[in-house]
C-alpha cells in the first residue's frame, strides 16, 4: 500500500506586537487597580475620620495611586513575611513525607492538615463580620490582619493536606472512579485558592481603611502640620464650633474685611470651598469648618506648612 507522506508541521506562528503587550498590560491593569483600590480606601477613610466625604472632593487618579503605598506596604511586607515562613515549613515537611516507606505518615498527614485547616477557616471567616469577637486585641493591625492571616493559614493547610492526598499514589495506575475523585479533590483546591485570594483582599482593604484613619487621627493630634496654616478674613463675623480658634476685630479702619480669624489649617480645597481644621485641641475635639471660595464674603491667607 502506498504510505502517505506526512505534512511537515507548520511553523510556530509569531505573535504581533500587541498579543505581546497584552501579558505585560494585563497583569500590570490588574496591579494599578488593586493600588487604585486600596488607595482609594485609604483616602476615604482619612477625610471620612474628619466628616468629609471623599466623593465630594476632586482627587485626582495620581493622588490615590501616590498614597496606596502607605496602605499597602506594611500588610503586604506581613503577608509576604508569613506566607515565606509557611510554604518553607510545608515544604519541608512535604519533602519528609515523600520519602519511601510514610504511606502511613502521609495519610495521617493529610487528615489532620486538613482537619486543621478548615477548622481555621471556619473559626476565622466570622471575625470579618462580627469585630467584636476580638476585642480582647489591641486596636490596630492585630484586629485587621489577623482574621485575614488565619483564614489564610486554614487555606494554605488544607492545600497542601490536598496536594499530599493526590500524590500517594500514580494516577495512571488508579481506576476511572478514584481519578473522577481525584478531580474533585483538585476542585476543592482551586476553592481553597479562592478563600484564600478573598481572606487576603478582604483583610488588606480593612487596613488600609484603617491606616487611613489612624493617620487623620495622628496628623490632627499633631495639630496638622503638614497642611499650611490659614488666616481667615471675613466681611461679616463667622459662626463656627471650632475650639482655639484666635478672634480679631481689626476694627472700620482695616477695611470690608475687618474679622480676623488665627489657628486654621487647610484640610483640603475644592473650586468652590475650603475645609478647615483648628490647629489646637487634638482629634477629639476636631471640627470641620467648611467655607466658601468667595472673594466678596472672606478672604483666606495661607502659609506653608510647619515642620
Amino acid at each position: 500500500m502506498p504510505v502517505k507522506a506526512r505534512r511537515p508541521p507548520s511553523p510556530p506562528q509569531k505573535r504581533s506586537f500587541l498579543d505581546k503587550a497584552a501579558y505585560v498590560a494585563a497583569p500590570g491593569t490588574v496591579v494599578l487597580g488593586l493600588l487604585y483600590y486600596f488607595g482609594n480606601q485609604y483616602i476615604e477613610a482619612y477625610y471620612r475620620a474628619f466628616g468629609v466625604q471623599a466623593s465630594d472632593l476632586p482627587i485626582t487618579v495620581q493622588a490615590v495611586l501616590a498614597r496606596s503605598p502607605q496602605a499597602l506596604f506594611f500588610p503586604v511586607w506581613t503577608l509576604l513575611v508569613c506566607g515565606l515562613v509557611v510554604l518553607l515549613v510545608l515544604g519541608g515537611l512535604g519533602h519528609a513525607l515523600a520519602r519511601s516507606g510514610n504511606e502511613r505518615r502521609r495519610r495521617t498527614a493529610y487528615r489532620g492538615l486538613l482537619a486543621v485547616g478548615l477548622l481555621l477557616v471556619v473559626l476565622g471567616y466570622p471575625v470579618f463580620f462580627r469585630e467584636d469577637l476580638l476585642a480582647f486585641l489591641p486596636e490596630g493591625w492585630p484586629r485587621r490582619l489577623l482574621p485575614a492571616l488565619v483564614v489564610a493559614l486554614g487555606a494554605s493547610l488544607a492545600f497542601f493536606a490536598i496536594q499530599v492526598r493526590l500524590g500517594q499514589q500514580d494516577p495512571g495506575r488508579r481506576n476511572p472512579r478514584a481519578r473522577d475523585a481525584d478531580r474533585l479533590w483538585l476542585a476543592a483546591g482551586a476553592l481553597l485558592i479562592g478563600l484564600l485570594t478573598l481572606s487576603l483582599f478582604f483583610g488588606v482593604s480593612r487596613y488600609a481603611a484603617m491606616g487611613g484613619e489612624t493617620q487623620a487621627r495622628a496628623d490632627a493630634n499633631g495639630g496638622m502640620k503638614r497642611n499650611p496654616s490659614v488666616v481667615i478674613l471675613s466681611r461679616l463675623p463667622l459662626v463656627h464650633h471650632a475650639k482655639g480658634i484666635e478672634f480679631k476685630d481689626l476694627g472700620a479702619g482695616a477695611g470690608p474685611y475687618r474679622y480676623q480669624y488665627k489657628n486654621f489649617r487647610l484640610l483640603t480645597k475644592t473650586p468652590t470651598r475650603f475645609y478647615l481644621v483648628p490647629y489646637y485641641g487634638g482629634y477629639k475635639n476636631t471640627v470641620t469648618v467648611v467655607l466658601p471660595d468667595d472673594d466678596g464674603t472672606v478672604r483666606v491667607q495661607m502659609r506653608g506648612s510647619v515642620r
